[in-house]
């Protein structure tokens, strides 16, 4: 028997046998992001910051001092660009907390939840643009009776007091030791509750309405003509807009599924590994959406165009393509 008990502790104890069972048993919360994808993450924070703080600016200024008329969009960029800013703010203690692996306290709590409300309130007001913009072109008579700038300013007033009240109470009960380290103690019902209605529900309202206001403008295609023209270039601004929203959430969207697979079906050290600085690129990847959303309302927006590119005496000449092009932009 003495021989039996002293020949299990050696297997115990051997190191090759410690580091199986470490690997069997291992779980996202023990696996640390590789510390050059640290380096990636941190250095893609500070270009964010940097270039979003500029462009968001600017953005600000020409919205409120060069432009004077209320239209829905620039209601839904106003708003878009006051989320962009408020995670653009956070940005550098998102990065500091990230870094050093900070423990959850106050501070970090309310970093987090900023973080959170304003991401999906910039995801869900990017899809309220595509459906303005959908009605506007699908039904133009039914759209001038439900479109308006204070229904527009109506929606994404409830849009934020949801998403924050909805944060607010899910965040008293999030636990978890490091800032911006996964909730473990989540129920499946409500992982995919958020994954549909964080990234399913954008996502595909954002597909839908771009894809059929594209085939609605293929239609009134011609040739040789001015409206060509402006149809021609409001393809190119939907395409834009739909590649743009797909490249920095779409990564994400399948960064949570595979996390959410992971954890029910699991798998070896190596793919936990893998799957976190997949997780931690991509989360970078989606709020470098702060800046190209930014970027966007110059090349896009009609009114951006009218305050800074065209003089004084075009503007009778641009009222002949106001309609399509406040449509489409």
């Amino acid at each position: 028997m003495k021989m039996k008990k002293n020949w299990s502790q050696n297997i115990t104890c051997h190191p090759h046998i410690r580091t199986m069972n470490k690997s069997n048993s291992c779980s996202v919360a023990d696996v640390e992001v590789n510390h050059h994808v640290r380096l990636t993450e941190f250095a893609l924070y500070i270009l964010i910051f940097s270039f979003g703080a500029i462009f968001n600016a600017l953005a600000l200024w020409v919205f409120f001092c060069k432009i004077k008329k209320w239209t829905e969009t620039r209601v839904y960029a106003i708003n878009l660009i006051f989320a962009d800013c408020f995670v653009i703010c956070i940005l550098p203690f998102m990065a500091y907390f990230i870094w050093n692996k900070s423990v959850r306290d106050e501070l970090c709590q309310f970093i987090e939840a900023m973080y959170f409300i304003n991401m999906v309130v910039s995801t869900y007001i990017i899809s309220f643009i595509s459906i303005d913009r959908y009605i506007a072109i699908k039904y133009p008579l039914k759209a001038r009776t439900c479109r308006s700038p204070s229904k527009a300013a109506l929606l994404c007033g409830l849009l934020w007091v949801s998403v924050i009240i909805g944060t607010t109470l899910r965040f008293q009960k999030r636990q978890a030791t490091f800032c911006f380290q996964k909730d473990a103690t989540i129920s499946t019902a409500q992982t995919m509750l958020s994954i549909f209605f964080i990234f399913t529900l954008p996502l595909a309202t954002l597909t839908f309405c771009s894809i059929e206001i594209i085939r609605n403008l293929k239609k009134q295609l011609k040739t040789n003509s001015l409206e060509n023209k402006l149809i021609q270039k409001a393809l190119y601004i939907i395409y834009a807009n739909l590649i743009v929203f797909l490249i920095c959430f779409l990564p994400a969207y399948i960064a949570v599924l595979f996390r959410f697979i992971m954890k029910y079906v699991g798998t070896s050290c190596f793919l936990t590994q893998v799957m976190m600085d997949f997780f931690a690129l991509t989360r970078c990847i989606a709020t470098s959406n702060c800046c190209l959303d930014s970027i966007c309302y110059y090349f896009v927006t009609k009114e951006f165009q009218e305050a800074i590119l065209l003089p004084k005496s075009s503007t009778d000449k641009t009222n002949q393509t106001q309609s399509l092009q406040t449509n489409t932009c």
